[in-house]
């Protein structure tokens, strides 16, 4: 059975970069402290503790959600709608870790977190430009692949309005260089 992906419209590719369109999503998200890796680690244990039963369901029971992909992680700090290209560093507040909720949920009808630190929050459609690559990442590699990005997002002419989120596609145990990575800006 595959693993459900976020919907969305292929505007525009180029190699590896492309733009896309994404309808709206639900996402629970939480903000974790520490490095890129073990960052990404705490904030994938805690969602994952959620979906897979420690939340409440509206019958008061819990419920086992499906596993969507891609894991997001992003750093914390939010910027407002900027005009330059802009790097990926730590802020002080740490990171988001983030699961899109399968699509068959509204707000109404998820099960509800019971670690009060994950929030549940609905995305309107927003449009992405993307760069696609394999392999492990770090902040090093993060850094790299948001410079190229940048560079593409500039010669479109595109406005970015967010900071750079990495998603990340495939369980851990997956070789190498059989990864599927995707660095994302939100664009105008």
């Amino acid at each position: 059975m595959a693993t459900e992906e976020p919907k969305f419209s292929l505007l525009e590719k180029d190699q590896s970069f492309e733009l896309r369109l994404y309808e709206p999503k639900i996402i629970a998200e939480v903000e974790v402290d520490g490095d890129m890796s073990a960052a990404s680690r705490k904030g994938f244990r805690q969602i994952a503790d959620f979906i897979f039963g420690n939340n409440t369901a509206q019958s008061g029971k819990s419920e086992k959600i499906s596993m969507t992909a891609p894991v997001a992680i992003k750093p914390a700090s939010e910027k407002i709608a900027m005009t330059a290209p802009v790097g990926v560093q730590q802020s002080e507040k740490g990171w988001k870790v983030s699961f899109v909720m399968p699509s068959q949920y509204t707000l109404e009808t998820l099960p509800k977190p019971n670690n009060p630190q994950i929030s549940i929050k609905q995305l309107p459609a927003k449009k992405f430009a993307l760069i696609r690559f394999s392999g492990l990442v770090d902040e090093e590699k993060m850094q790299a692949k948001s410079a190229e990005l940048n560079q593409w997002i500039t010669m479109k002419k595109l406005n970015p309005v967010g900071i750079p989120e990495l998603a990340r596609y495939n369980p851990p145990w997956t070789l190498p260089f059989l990864r599927r990575n995707e660095l994302m800006i939100e664009v105008e």
